[in-house]
């Protein structure tokens, strides 16, 4: 039964993570995320009291 022999799947094992633990990292972290978030200000902003004209 040849999927006992642990031989070929304990190398492609092997060399699957070494590709998502070597290779694929930098090419995701490479990626410009669109929009940067900007900073806010710490001041509120001044706000106006409602006027009720029927009040």
């Amino acid at each position: 039964m040849p999927q006992l022999n642990p031989a070929p799947w304990f190398a492609i094992l092997v060399f699957t993570w070494l590709i998502f633990l070597i290779i694929l990292p930098p090419k995701v972290l490479a990626h410009i995320y669109p929009g940067e978030p900007t900073s806010q200000s710490t001041e509120k902003p001044k706000t106006e009291p409602w006027i009720w004209p029927w009040y």
